[in-house]
């Protein structure tokens, strides 16, 4: 049995040498570093989180992202091939989004004052006499007292800062087309937001509220990180509130970005996928109302204009790929000279000019019993 079960020997003809075996892959440096290229960058990201806490910043969480992609280009063996491609698609990319973060601020500033009291107006058309977020504060929340739905509440909100990367690095490993598509979305909502921010200034609520235009309100989002000790990570070019805009809520792009993912994986997720994109901006909606920071109508724009952008470009796209198919729908011209060669063998003065020869070449008889039928056509067509 055990003769069975082991291998059978190599069989070696007389005068054929033997098989050597495949040398040994050499370890080198790089290789080592393969290996610890993940555990150095996880010691790095818990320094990091211990040191200066969670990372709610657009440029702190994208230079942490494009550590990991090019960690994971150690790891995969690519060497500096995979370097340059990291840095080639995501440079340009982090460059964007931090000239959007230093211009972002300059909404703050512009000549007009902010807006509030139609937002103020439509929400309390919507709450029946009083905002949603006035009710949902005085029924659910407890200063100083954190709920179970409240710290639910602080993992959604700061969900905005990484979900939209973290989706754009998996797209970019697995689908490069729709990570370009789904990178065009992001970049131009982003940037709609902005232009809205200079054109229609609005305050959130719990700024209307400390100017006095509403009942008491708390942040509740920052008032629970507060409470919990968590230390959290400035923005790298954030100087104080130099760039900050408090003016920025209409639209609300943590509300436009869930359903901007919405808009875009429809049409291709599978039913619980579908389920969860589907929740994802119910969640954010209920956090950004019960925390205020944005009214309800900054909500229902954010949405627009992720429907607007999604379903804009996908539009041109499709226009696009039409005029790119365009000339390969037109008659090809060999078709078409094939179609005149078959209409001129089908003409009939051809023939008829044939018999007509073969008429005068044949003798008196043929030419009187030929000119008899001509005679009788004419007869009629007179």
């Amino acid at each position: 049995m055990t003769k069975t079960l082991s291998p059978a020997p190599h069989d070696v003809r007389a005068g054929q040498p033997r098989p050597v075996p495949p040398p040994r892959p050499r370890v080198t440096g790089w290789s080592r570093l393969r290996w610890l290229a993940w555990p150095l960058y996880l010691t790095c990201l818990l320094w990091f989180l211990r040191t200066e806490g969670i990372p709610a910043a657009n440029d702190v969480l994208f230079l942490w992202l494009i550590a990991a992609l090019l960690t994971g280009a150690v790891h995969s063996g690519h060497g500096p091939r995979g370097f340059l491609l990291v840095l080639r698609d995501w440079v340009p990319v982090m460059a964007v989004v931090w000239t959007y973060s230093l211009l972002r601020g300059y909404g703050a500033h512009t000549p007009w004052a902010p807006h509030w009291l139609p937002q103020l107006r439509f929400d309390e058309v919507l709450g029946f006499g009083e905002t949603w977020t006035v009710r949902l504060q005085h029924a659910l929340y407890t200063a100083g007292s954190p709920h179970w739905y409240d710290y639910a509440a602080v993992a959604v909100y700061l969900s905005h800062f990484f979900v939209v990367f973290l989706l754009l690095a998996v797209l970019w490993r697995r689908a490069h087309q729709r990570f370009r598509q789904l990178l065009a979305a992001y970049l131009t909502l982003t940037f709609a937001g902005f232009a809205t921010y200079l054109l229609y200034p609005a305050d959130p609520p719990w700024l209307v509220a400390q100017e006095g235009n509403l009942p008491h309100l708390s942040r509740v989002v920052w008032e629970v990180i507060s409470v919990s000790g968590l230390p959290q990570a400035d923005s790298l070019l954030e100087n104080g509130s130099q760039f900050a805009n408090d003016v920025a809520a209409m639209p609300s792009l943590h509300s436009a970005y869930p359903a901007m993912l919405l808009f875009f994986f429809w049409p291709t997720a599978k039913r619980w996928l579908r389920a969860v994109l589907v929740a994802y901006p119910l969640a954010m909606t209920f956090t950004l109302v019960y925390g205020a920071e944005h009214f309800i109508i900054d909500v229902f724009v954010g949405w627009a204009y992720a429907a607007a952008v999604v379903y804009g470009l996908r539009r041109l796209r499709a226009r696009r790929a039409a005029r790119a198919s365009a000339p390969l729908a037109a008659p090809a011209p060999v078709r078409t000279e094939a179609t005149a060669e078959g209409t001129a063998q089908a003409q009939a003065p051809v023939r008829t000019e044939a018999t007509a020869e073969d008429a005068t070449e044949a003798p008196a008889e043929g030419t009187a019993r030929t000119e008899a039928p001509a005679k009788g056509t004419a007869d009629l067509a007179g």
